[in-house]
């Protein structure tokens, strides 16, 4: 492994990004790509891993060639992650999923300081929900017709409702308002769908996540948004809840069907949301037998399913 691949970089100044870098074969790099999009990584790159070798191989529509394609026969992945440990987080739910089997995390890498304020904050601007529900990140004003604000800013957490995943999860929320007294939102990251759940109509929201940056980033966003709630780690899910929201990957979501129908009352909602829409038929099979899951929206290849416990 070259220092440039070396997987324990120097300690870096404060307000640092690090980038992820992966060895990806063809087949994966739209999987791959797709996944690290719904990690929030700020930006991904794909290079020809054999460039400058005898292996390099012509891609991008030059004379003569097939047209272009997802990735090389070797690529290099590179995304770019707010701090080292979004970046580290990012490589273990990777290596966790089975599209992952013959990728390699080559290492994580600090990337040399800039105006990194003022280059995200020129990436994010205020996102729709509906047309009355928008969140909006503190350097923003409000848009007029906006009744229903979230005020969110990138940070530690998946969740900034510009994937669409979350704009997903938070339109069901929106559509079904009231959601009903108790929710649980598993998976929380930035605590947004938890915000929002408070914000139409929730009064007993707990967010909790495997990640302590997660959680505390849920707790400053829920204070900053005035939405009362408890967020924890895992072990603090107790009872049954109106309606749990799950936003992670599909592996994962497989692994926790029996967990989460369990915190679902009767006649209680239970949404999911980071499945490729081709990946909806296993997450059916999976919850099977204890719900009956439908996809009820889609976008950019993703989809939310819901199901309601009888």
């Amino acid at each position: 492994m070259s220092a440039e691949h070396d997987a324990t970089p120097t300690r870096p100044q404060a307000g640092s990004l690090f980038e992820l870098v992966l060895l990806v074969p063809e087949a994966a790099v739209e999987p791959v790509g797709d996944a690290l999009d719904a990690l929030d990584a700020l930006s991904t790159s794909v290079e020809d891993a054999d460039a400058m070798t005898q292996a390099e191989q012509a891609l991008f529509g030059e004379p003569g060639m097939p047209p272009p394609k997802e990735g090389w026969q070797r690529s290099r992945v590179v995304a770019l992650f707010v701090d080292e440990a979004a970046a580290r987080e990012a490589a273990q739910l990777l290596q966790a999923q089975d599209f992952f089997t013959e990728c390699l995390v080559q290492g994580i890498r600090v990337v040399a300081d800039q105006d990194w304020v003022r280059l995200t904050q020129s990436q994010f601007e205020p996102v729709e929900i509906t047309s009355t529900f928008w969140i909006v990140p503190t350097w923003h004003e409000p848009p007029a017709q906006a009744e229903q604000v979230i005020r969110l800013d990138p940070g530690l957490a998946f969740g900034t409702g510009t994937h669409p995943t979350t704009r997903m999860c938070l339109r069901w929320i929106a559509r079904h308002a009231p959601v009903g007294p108790r929710v649980l939102d598993y998976g929380c990251g930035s605590g947004i769908l938890a915000i929002g759940a408070s914000k139409h109509g929730a009064r007993e929201v707990m967010g909790v996540d495997i990640d302590p940056a997660a959680v505390e980033a849920t707790r400053l966003n829920a204070e900053a948004n005035h939405a009362p709630m408890v967020a924890g780690m895992p072990d603090l899910a107790h009872g049954e809840h109106d309606l749990v929201l799950a936003n992670i990957l599909a592996t994962p979501l497989k692994v926790l069907a029996p967990l989460l129908c369990a915190h679902v009352r009767s006649g209680g909602h239970l949404v999911l949301a980071g499945i490729l829409a081709r990946q909806s038929d296993e997450l059916k099979e999976a919850y099977a037998p204890w719900v009956a899951l439908d996809v009820r929206d889609e976008e950019d290849g993703w989809v939310l399913m819901t199901a309601r416990k009888a």
